[in-house]
């Protein structure tokens, strides 16, 4: 089944944050390729880490391609046709840590920000100083060869401001797959600063994108995100907030407290959201209590 046509059946189930998963199983992720190294370091540990999300009832994995880039690998000595390998590999572990799953399940393949490429945290803030044009020129390749790869979808995360939703809904055109499209926000703003009523409305009209929402943010920011979302497009929304704490980007260790529970996926569900998981530090425990929290509410069991 499409995903587009699941998302008619019920709200799905994403998996949560891929860098806290691969933490807890003892892999160091500091350096600037963060996750995305252990595709051409460790692969199948990355592969152990969806098979922890899809048996906690998760129906989506986010593939581990956010940091994944041409320009971010050739800093690490690794040539573009290896880097195009590294990112088909992505899909391809997805996919195959599902394979067990005995339900029917799906694979968004991730593409971060310029930001994330840079590795300074300014995926939280935006305005590179490039323009949208550069933007798109930036994230066309990747999206091309996730693209062929055939994942079910591409998943275009953690977008901190209006000119790089502007690239990226330009970079996907006549792909052939379907795109999400997420904001990180703070309150009623993207990271930059711009009104999410104009964020949103960039891609209402966008043939692309299937949903659109936002993740990579304070869950308390996310239920009123979602249902302007939805008014705004028309479309499925996304939603899959942090664990609530704090990123220092200076000292690089996540401050505060945890506040994003399983109660949340059934208001999200209920603002507008259709698809509904976690992102940093959101790890398999509480997937698996919010499959069970839209379990219960829908009258569904987690395959559908």
């Amino acid at each position: 089944m499409k995903l587009a046509d699941a998302l008619t059946r019920r709200p799905l189930v994403l998996d949560g944050g891929l860098s806290n998963q691969l933490e807890a199983a003892g892999h160091d992720l500091s350096d600037a390729l963060w996750s995305a190294r252990l595709l051409a370091d460790e692969p199948q540990a990355i592969a152990a880490a969806h098979r922890a999300y899809y048996e906690a009832g998760a129906d989506v994995a986010t593939t581990a391609s956010y940091q994944a880039t041409f320009e971010g690998f050739a800093r690490h000595g690794i040539d573009a046709v290896s880097t195009a390998e590294l990112l088909r590999l992505s899909v391809e572990l997805a996919r195959d840590a599902g394979s067990d799953a005995g339900r029917e399940v799906w694979v968004a393949a991730s593409a971060g920000p310029y930001g994330a490429m840079l590795a300074d945290g300014s995926e939280y803030r935006g305005r590179y100083g490039l323009t949208v044009a550069e933007l798109e020129r930036f994230h066309r390749p990747r999206l091309e060869v996730l693209a062929d790869a055939a994942p079910d979808i591409l998943a275009l995360e953690t977008v901190p401001d209006t000119d790089e939703a502007r690239a990226l809904l330009r970079a996907v055109r006549g792909l052939g797959v379907p795109a999400w499209l997420s904001y990180t926000v703070s309150g009623g703003y993207t990271r930059a600063g711009q009104p999410l009523t104009e964020a949103f409305a960039l891609a209402a009209d966008a043939e692309e994108i299937l949903a659109v929402g936002v993740n990579c943010c304070d869950p308390r920011d996310a239920e009123t995100a979602v249902r302007l979302a939805a008014r705004i497009t028309g479309k499925p929304v996304v939603a899959y907030p942090n664990s609530g704490e704090t990123w220092n980007a200076t000292a690089r260790t996540w401050e505060g407290p945890r506040h994003y529970t399983a109660g949340h996926a059934g208001a999200l569900r209920d603002a507008g959201a259709r698809l509904i998981g976690g992102c940093c530090r959101v790890g398999p425990k509480t997937i698996a209590e919010m499959a069970a929290e839209l379990r219960g509410r829908d009258g569904t069991s987690a395959g559908g």
